[in-house]
């Protein structure tokens, strides 16, 4: 290997890593509000009667900030490109969190998590477009699931905090760790090629409506966002609407969403690795993400149907369900196989963050069905319904392993 192979190969090494350790911080910061939601709205005065509702008022405040910060740093990493999102986006959210620590009331508390959702938006999509545009198409599979695997480690990380610390120093952490990385983010650099199609003034980058122009666009567009729409729908409802869904189904002890969270997130890391590697044996990403949207409802079902649940049949249940929605990184990734340089960045932020913010009518859906009905039955029929429209649209698109990634969208 000659001397500029082996600089090449570091290059992307560092990349992969500075990659990973970004979706590291940007997981710990999106989720720790699951975790420390009870402890911290005990201590600003929110009542037990109003805690799951005030709960979902902050979290759908954050995840409207995702929606939005999705389509800006989307747009930013196309136009001026993917190294510029990783920088403003850090930098965002990270002062949004040691903010955070600082919030006393509930609005004060959602408006800052409108910001940091604006923030953390940007993180997963500009690593991944980075690491698939850099990596050879045969290896790229691989670069994503690192990035996912080791990033899904900051739900642990979070849980941990949250668990040992004060919900403020919980937050303040959170804040310290990307002002620490932007440090090393320093040492990157900008894909190939985004810098080849920055040279080509006659084609629109970063054009969000070219999604909406084309018929077929739009609908692969579409589908690449309803693929993942399950596995937010059990991280944001069904682990930390854990407590109120405990109690229906008779457990003895409060269940712990902080708990279930970090378990969840083992799940999904792990899960990751092994949908990553099933789908370079495979060679096929489609495959792989319907064998794992089965188990997903095979897991479900297990959970709502478990009644007496223990804490530590719990901590089981949260970690084979986050391992069937460890789909994840495979979801950005096939989204970013889909379209064309110029507007790659675009998808692969917004998609990822639609499906976030998607939790936002699900939320609406599930409780209108709670009222109907009750919190399990909800909880039964939400499922049934995100994990049919998610295989539909897995079907729906071509296949992309293996995909030549360096054309434009026209």
């Amino acid at each position: 290997m000659d001397q500029q192979a082996q600089t090449n190969k570091r290059n992307v090494t560092f990349l992969v890593i500075v990659a990973a350790l970004g979706y590291f911080v940007d997981i710990y910061d999106l989720v720790l509000f699951s975790v420390v939601r009870i402890k911290s709205f005990t201590e600003i005065g929110i009542s037990a009667e109003h805690m799951r509702t005030e709960g979902e008022y902050v979290i759908n405040m954050q995840m409207f900030g995702l929606l939005l910060g999705g389509l800006l740093w989307g747009i930013i990493g196309d136009k001026f490109g993917r190294i510029k999102v990783l920088f403003g986006s850090i930098l965002m959210y990270s002062l949004a969190n040691i903010a955070n620590g600082f919030a006393n009331d509930v609005h004060t508390y959602a408006i800052i998590r409108f910001i940091a959702g604006i923030g953390l938006a940007g993180e997963l999509g500009a690593g991944i477009t980075l690491v698939t545009e850099t990596m050879d198409k045969e290896k790229r599979g691989y670069g994503t699931m690192v990035v996912a695997g080791i990033g899904l480690l900051g739900a642990a990380a979070a849980a941990t905090i949250g668990k040992h610390f004060t919900w403020q120093t919980s937050y303040f952490v959170g804040g310290g760790m990307g002002l620490l990385l932007l440090l090393l983010r320093v040492g990157t650099f900008e894909s190939g090629m985004f810098k080849n199609a920055e040279q080509d003034k006659a084609v629109s980058k970063g054009n969000f409506f070219m999604l909406f122009s084309d018929r077929k666009r739009f609908l692969k567009y579409l589908a690449c966002i309803c693929l993942g729409l399950p596995l937010w729908f059990i991280v944001g409802i069904l682990v930390t609407q854990s407590p109120e869904i405990g109690k229906a189904l008779g457990t003895k002890e409060l269940l712990n969403p902080g708990t279930g969270i970090m378990y969840t997130y083992f799940g999904i890391a792990i899960g990751d690795v092994v949908c990553g590697v099933l789908a370079q044996v495979l060679r096929s990403r489609k495959k792989t993400v319907l064998i794992f949207q089965g188990l997903s409802v095979i897991t479900v079902i297990i959970y709502l149907t478990s009644t007496g649940l223990t804490e530590s049949n719990f901590i089981l249940i949260c970690l084979f369900m986050g391992f069937a929605v460890g789909y994840w990184a495979t979801f950005v990734t096939i989204a970013a196989e889909q379209f064309g340089t110029n507007i790659r960045s675009t998808v692969t932020t917004t998609a990822p963050n639609f499906v976030r913010g998607a939790l936002i009518p699900i939320t609406f859906v599930f409780e209108l069905f709670v009222h109907r009905y009750d919190i399990v039955s909800a909880a039964f029929i939400v499922m049934g319904i995100l994990t049919v429209i998610a295989m539909l649209s897995v079907a729906s698109l071509k296949e992309s392993f293996n995909k030549d990634l360096n054309y434009l969208e026209q």
